[in-house]
């Protein structure tokens, strides 16, 4: 992949510049690493400046990333990054260097880890806290293939931390003796700041300077007579956590052997450890601390959450690049939602907002300031967010539980039983609806549609613009109403500057005609609505007359529209922001067979495959479904009818 022309030039310091993949790492004399670190640090921020990108994580993970694969004999050694947003200087140090910066951008290499990509992504991660079973299973998977050389690596944060799967694969790992270091990056920080018990026993753990020094310094003097006084230094560290710290070592009790916590940015310190690692076997856990945003001053003085992914900066100033505006301009959906939030639980006091560790990214946050006893981060724990949402609907409470529509699919089973079976009342706002952009195929919500509209009791709406959105978030919490009720939306904005309009309650399992029109009809779910819009007057402009119906609910769906819609034409088409097979359009097409209607459907939307990343309009495009795309679409069908010339 070449450097197009147009691209900023990108400038690698003396040592940088010679490193292509990890063996040209180990070469370096150790004293060198803390000038790579530096370079290294300082590639990040130059590119992410100028073309965006995640950010603080990986500033944070630089001394661990070359510590990691100088040490380790990476790719046969295995490295499992979770989540990913950390994994930019490994992706420089493992072959990407000259092409990352289109790292992100329609048609580059992706944000996160992907197997296809690098042999030295072993895993592809983008949703969290998956690290731990994936390596566990390629550790026994060396054992069985008497690959005894191997080590397994998974470099963990304290924030994917919270998630159940890892505890579950530290349960499990514990019981294998297989040759398994888990790395704990505590950062004290996912997205926004860690919540919950966790993070008070890591802080425990790591404020303890005595029980830390006193460990270190019996450990040093013990071992140096060997294994057997090294067994009787692990006894003494057991009697010593049980002195010195409010709470055993949670990671010893599950057979781990623990190290740390010691300076994630002492690149020296981490290669001595990692070392001396290599050679104890069975599953072993380093606890390293590290500060997001290392290295760049106004990350390291400002806010954490906005140097997460800050968009593009002055790396001079530290001053965030604003897009220029000739007007108005339409807030983000997911504004909307943080502020309608807050104005209907004013109103009705037995609303509730949860969360999984995304209180800025949904703008729960919001409501947390102005409510802060009735807002929830419940941290990295979808499957958790919507069983406790179901626990307070049992009492009375209208919880709305926000979950990005991908990370929705890791809680199914709980939305299925816990929720739907008993009919509990949990309003379900289902952020990043759609395609994502640039965070690619783990972030786009494709399925959300097909999935929930499948499950007996639910109700599934999609709002086309802002004051839709509101309206539904009105209707879904009224006691009449009382039931599961999804809303989906999408990533971004929304197409009204004056969004704050009164609120209304919608009748549910009806739509609305935006246009009438004779020789073709064109359904549409959510925003993509807004194309087909445009896409009328395209229409009209060339002499054909298309009819706009926004469904706003796939499930009930508007019987006695659709009725009217084939009754009346003899060509249709859907268009969503969802996958095709099960979606929108295949509850219209089971419509039109079970009442014997024969129209010519076309049916628009996400294909059945997987869609890689992109700026959103790219996407639409590439699947067909943008303004232009249905247009096309509309003329195609009439033409099959009378000639038209596009």
């Amino acid at each position: 992949m070449s450097t197009p022309s147009n691209q900023p030039e990108f400038h690698p310091g003396e040592l940088l510049r010679n490193i292509e993949i990890p063996a040209d790492l180990r070469k370096l004399a150790e004293e060198k690493l803390p000038q790579l670190c530096d370079e290294l640090r300082q590639y990040i921020i130059d590119l992410v400046s100028v073309k965006g990108g995640h950010f603080g994580a990986s500033l944070g993970v630089v001394e661990l990333t070359v510590a990691l694969h100088y040490v380790f004999e990476t790719p046969h050694d295995q490295l499992v990054w979770d989540v990913g947003h950390q994994a930019y200087g490994h992706k420089i140090l493992t072959g990407r260097r000259n092409v990352f910066h289109t790292n992100r951008i329609y048609k580059g290499i992706s944000g996160f880890p992907k197997r296809s990509e690098s042999e030295y992504d072993t895993f592809g991660v983008g949703h969290s806290s998956t690290s731990i079973s994936a390596a566990l299973g390629m550790a026994v998977a060396a054992n069985r293939k008497g690959e005894h050389d191997r080590q397994v690596v998974a470099v963990i944060g304290d924030g994917a931390m919270t998630a159940g799967l890892a505890f579950e694969g530290l349960n499990h790992a514990g019981i294998e003796k297989s040759n398994l270091l888990v790395v704990l990056n505590d950062n004290c920080m996912s997205i926004d700041p860690n919540v919950g018990a966790l993070k008070e026993y890591l802080n425990d753990i790591t404020t303890s300077h005595t029980y830390n020094k006193v460990k270190d310094e019996v450990w040093k003097v013990l071992s140096k007579f060997g294994p057997d006084a090294q067994k009787m230094a692990s006894k003494l560290s057991d009697g010593l956590k049980s002195a010195l710290l409010k709470h055993s070592n949670l990671f010893e009790s599950l057979n781990f052997r623990y190290f740390g916590p010691i300076d994630g940015h002492d690149v020296d310190r981490l290669v001595k450890v990692m070392r001396d690692l290599k050679d104890i076997p069975g599953p072993k856990l380093l606890h390293v601390v590290t500060r997001k945003g290392k290295g760049f001053k106004f990350s390291e003085e400002g806010n954490p959450t906005l140097w997460h992914a800050p968009g593009l900066f002055d790396k001079n100033t530290g001053q965030l690049v604003k897009a220029a505006s000739n007007g108005p301009t339409a807030p983000k959906y997911q504004d909307v939602f943080g502020h309608t939030m807050v104005e209907l639980a004013e109103a009705n006091p037995k609303i509730m907002g949860i969360t999984p560790a995304m209180p800025s990214g949904c703008s729960l946050n919001i409501m947390m300031k102005a409510m802060p006893e009735r807002a929830f981060d419940v941290g990295i724990a979808e499957q958790h967010a919507v069983t406790f949402s179901a626990g307070l609907a049992t009492q009375g409470m209208v919880p709305f539980c926000n979950i990005y529509s991908s990370f929705m699919q890791r809680a199914y089973d709980q939305v299925v039983h816990d929720v739907a079976l008993q009919n509990l009342h949990v309003v379900f706002c289902l952020d990043r609806g759609g395609l994502a952009g640039a965070d690619g195929p783990t972030h786009h919500g494709a399925f959300d549609i097909a999935y929930f509209r499948c499950i007996p009791n639910m109700v599934v709406s999609a709002p086309m613009n802002e004051q839709e959105l509101r309206n539904l978030m009105y209707t879904a919490q009224l006691d009449k109403n009382a039931g599961p009720f999804s809303i989906r939306y999408p990533r971004g904005n929304g197409v009204m500057p004056e969004w704050r309009t009164p609120l209304e309650e919608l009748p549910i399992g009806k739509g609305r005609k935006v246009r009438d029109g004779k020789d073709v009809a064109i359904l549409t779910i959510g925003h993509p609505g807004n194309f087909a819009v445009k896409a009328c007057e395209t229409l009209a402009a060339k002499g054909i007359h298309a009819a706009h119906y926004d469904m706003r609910f796939v499930k009930p769906i508007d019987e006695e529209m659709l009725h009217e819609v084939f009754a009346r034409h003899s060509a249709v088409i859907t268009v969503e922001d969802g996958c095709i097979q099960g979606g929108f359009g295949s509850a219209v097409a089971e419509f039109m067979a079970d009442h014997g209607y024969a129209a010519k459907l076309k049916r628009l939307g996400i294909p059945d495959q997987w869609i890689e990343h992109g700026e959103q309009p790219q996407l639409w495009k590439e699947c067909g479904f943008d303004t232009d795309a249905i247009a096309q679409a509309a003329v195609e069908l009439v033409s099959k009818r009378r000639a038209v010339t596009v």
